[in-house]
């Protein structure tokens, strides 16, 4: 287990890896492994250089990085802390929400709304083309972070990928990996709305308050598609986030 006191032992100038993302590895270790806690403090950046025997710079550029990927949140004035109050997803790294919110040492769960099989309906069909009357699997949970919901999700995956729809039980995407069918592209479309009434009660939210719909299609190698999923975000909780290059 890492703890920040012994993350020295973890660096190593011998190493492939530079030592900043040797730094960021071993800390994203500590908040997967809950040594360090949603709002917990991290030394001062100086403190931290001076521990490690690195340059400030080195600490500047692993911190800058978990920021980036909203592992950590800088409060002017008070330091750098674990983001607790909102999670933010990188939109370029495709991930199984249960990976998501263990990387960013929040404890995953999911509560069953419904999950049933059953004949791909048109739309379905077309999303995942499919042949008519092909066998498909839905699955309709809820998604928390630490004991707080925040999604509804609605997925399908044809029958073909899936042994059952008992597979399933904490992660879909781990399901899909047992037997060789993890998706290892996607194409997501991100959109805003205001919470229905439904979606509100499920997400122990307010009718009408702000939140994110997120379509994904995942494909396999060989471009078949594996996955159809809709999930419905609070607002006030999640950012969606992606890193752009001129290059």
């Amino acid at each position: 287990m890492v703890t920040l006191t012994n993350i020295m032992q973890v660096l190593s100038e011998s190493s492939s890896l530079p030592l900043y993302h040797q730094l960021q590895r071993a800390l994203r270790e500590a908040i997967a492994q809950r040594v360090l806690l949603p709002d917990d403090a991290l030394p001062p950046e100086r403190k931290l250089a001076t521990d490690l025997n690195v340059s400030r710079l080195t600490v500047r550029k692993a911190l800058d990085g978990l920021v980036a990927e909203g592992l950590l949140v800088r409060r002017p004035g008070s330091g750098n802390f674990i983001n607790h109050t909102r999670i933010e997803q990188n939109f370029s790294k495709l991930t199984s929400f249960s990976e998501d919110m263990r990387a960013r040492g929040r404890r995953p769960s999911s509560t069953w709304v419904h999950r049933a099989v059953g004949i791909a309906t048109s739309e379905e069909a077309v999303r995942l083309r499919l042949s008519p009357g092909e066998q498909v699997y839905r699955f309709h949970r809820i998604r928390f972070a630490d004991d707080t919901p925040m999604c509804v999700e609605y997925a399908t995956v044809p029958g073909c990928y899936l042994p059952s729809m008992e597979s399933v039980d904490k992660s879909m995407y781990e399901a899909l990996n047992r037997y060789g069918n993890r998706p290892v592209r996607a194409l997501q479309r991100l959109s805003a709305l205001l919470l229905s009434a439904e979606q509100a009660r499920l997400l122990d939210a307010k009718e009408a308050d702000a939140g994110l719909a997120v379509e994904r299609l995942g494909f396999l190698s060989d471009g078949r598609v594996v996955e159809f999923c809709r999930s419905y975000f609070r607002g006030d909780a999640y950012d969606f986030v992606a890193e752009l290059s001129s290059v």
